[in-house]
């Protein structure tokens, strides 16, 4: 997904120009890489976190058009919000050019009701919910998508199974779990009775907070 962000340019720093910024409705960001000197610039929180909370998040390319008629593809490299407020307050963005690789961390997806892995009484262990990547801006994934559907007991899906379409390569072991069907209790183990709808575990990296 690409997506449009206005841009000012910003030659004032430190906490009170900040904040006089944040109550003007921008927050302050730094555009660097591609080979140009950092740039300081002000954006509208309300624009950036419409991009991060989209599908593509901030694997989105942004085109992002500063005043004077200067534009750049850049990606979101890192932000801070407020813990309290839960408000956006900086922003770190880093060029990119469309024709050369960058390296991003994808979210990984499971469709399907497992309805094989039900039958035999086994449960769904989500075990990696992340992955990093290497490929061109133009070919970032949304995310990755993994049907579980024909999964039974003991099948397993690692890194070296997922289907990359030619068009971006793994940064992690070929081996590294992903997900897999675990064999049911036995009856001496407590909560084996009436286990009938097999179970996501929720292993692995938390989820982040919404931002």
């Amino acid at each position: 997904m690409e997506a449009v962000l206005e841009a000012v340019r910003r030659d004032t720093f430190g906490r009170r120009p900040a904040g006089r910024l944040r109550r003007e409705g921008r927050i302050p960001a730094v555009v660097y890489g591609g080979g140009s000197e950092p740039q300081s610039v002000a954006v509208s929180p309300k624009d950036l976190l419409r991009i991060l909370r989209s599908e593509s998040g901030a694997n989105t390319i942004i085109t992002m058009r500063v005043e004077g008629g200067e534009e750049a593809r850049v990606l979101v490299k890192d932000y801070q919000i407020d813990p309290v407020k839960h408000e956006l307050l900086h922003a770190d963005f880093f060029r990119v050019a469309m024709d050369r690789k960058v390296k991003v961390t994808v979210p990984i997806v499971l469709t399907g009701d497992a309805k094989t892995a039900r039958t035999q009484g086994g449960t769904v262990d989500f075990v990696t919910r992340e992955i990093e990547v290497e490929c061109l801006p133009g070919d970032i994934p949304e995310h990755i998508t993994i049907d579980i559907s024909e999964m039974g007991l003991h099948d397993v899906v690692r890194v070296k199974d997922l289907d990359t379409g030619g068009k971006w390569t793994p940064l992690v072991e070929s081996d590294l779990l992903i997900v897999h069907v675990v064999a049911p209790r036995t009856a001496e183990e407590p909560g084996a009775e009436g286990a009938a709808e097999p179970e996501v575990i929720k292993k692995g990296k938390a989820e982040k907070d919404e931002k």
